[in-house]
């Protein structure tokens, strides 16, 4: 395969964002810290983030940073995927409403909701009607750069949110040095990766995994405590670049229910492939569970495939594993023969919905 036979299929050239992800990633912390927000008096002790699909990605990331953090002030971040805020609003919660577009209708409803307990509201955007609704009451706006889908855009959602816990010294001086060096090192590692996943040879491990998991159903499987947005990133790439079903769970809870599954219907599980996301700092236990788990899975799947990341900081192994599963999202698309940048059907129930 070469590029032309890519770009026959991507017709809007998600190849050339990807292979740009590295100066996005630039472009996104140059953002973060120019951003006009709260000043550094106001601490906020929980945090809200309301999004939906490619906009809340960036949210679940930071949580999982924040839990592997232990130079972080105490400071709880939920992601809230929903059209109500089913909770009481502290004095002290910071709500940030994320949404591309500015016009994702469960975000906009939620941010509505929010208003109604609280001042301490912040806005990530290009535009739309979340940033008409940020200027009428006169709220904090990081505005971020259009022109992408949702979900090729989570550098700008996910630094900027990074460097609002740092303005507001969320991290003690020693964690931020270490943040710093995490970002020039994913920086570096996805710049070099940028120019190997980019060639559709078999060099490639992002294109040969693609190969692999073709015409079959991927399950995603990982810890809880460190990779569970990881997880959620490389099932929702799959879901909408490849137009292919994938799914997930973690460990341990799975070993305590869906271990058990793997006998019925035997012809869907001979369709299945199984994907192991791990990383070096995973709880012993869970190491050893992944082990026990896939000789159990031995015989019953036909493809058992593990990844981890190599970065010295948690930041950088965690986006590239991100930027892994982005790469064959993209190349099972080009598999499935199928353009991995529309989402027919998505835009379809979102007609449907406003009509």
């Amino acid at each position: 395969m070469n590029l032309q036979d890519l770009f026959n299929i991507d017709s809007q050239n998600m190849h050339q964002v990807l292979k740009n992800f590295p100066e996005q990633i630039k472009e996104a912390v140059e953002i973060g810290k120019d951003a006009k927000i709260y000043s550094k008096s106001y601490k906020p002790d929980s945090i809200i983030i309301l999004g939906m699909g490619g906009s809340a990605i960036g949210g679940d990331l930071l949580s999982s940073f924040i839990q592997s953090s232990p130079d972080t002030n105490v400071v709880s971040i939920k992601v809230n995927r929903n059209y109500n805020i089913n909770q009481i609003i502290g004095d002290s919660a910071l709500i940030i409403a994320s949404s591309y577009s500015g016009n994702t209708e469960e975000t906009i409803s939620a941010f509505e909701s929010a208003r109604k307990q609280t001042n301490n509201l912040l806005c990530i955007t290009t535009g739309g009607n979340l940033l008409s609704l940020a200027q009428k009451y006169n709220l904090p706006v990081i505005k971020i750069p259009s022109g992408y889908q949702p979900r090729c855009a989570l550098a700008y959602s996910f630094f900027p949110l990074l460097y609002v816990l740092i303005r507001l010294n969320l991290f003690s001086i020693n964690a931020e040095k270490k943040i710093e060096k995490a970002i020039e090192e994913t920086i570096e590692k996805i710049t070099r990766l940028s120019e190997i996943y980019s060639v559709p040879d078999d060099n490639n491990i992002a294109f040969s995994t693609a190969k692999k998991i073709v015409n079959s159903i991927p399950i995603i499987y990982s810890s809880t405590e460190r990779l569970d947005s990881v997880n959620l990133r490389w099932r929702d790439q799959i879901n909408e670049n490849s137009k292919n079903l994938c799914y997930g769970s973690l460990l341990p809870e799975m070993n305590h229910n869906e271990i058990n599954a793997f006998t019925h219907p035997n012809d869907l599980i001979q369709r299945l492939s199984i994907i192991y996301l791990k990383d070096k700092d995973d709880h012993p236990r869970i190491s050893d569970r992944f082990d026990a788990l896939s000789d159990l899975m031995e015989g019953k799947v036909n493809i058992q495939l593990s990844f981890s990341g190599n970065g010295e900081f948690f930041l950088t192994r965690m986006f590239e594993l991100i930027y892994l599963g982005d790469w064959v999202s993209y190349y099972l698309a080009i598999e499935n023969k199928i353009d991995p940048t529309p989402i027919p059907v998505i835009n379809y129930l979102k007609e449907r919905l406003s009509s």
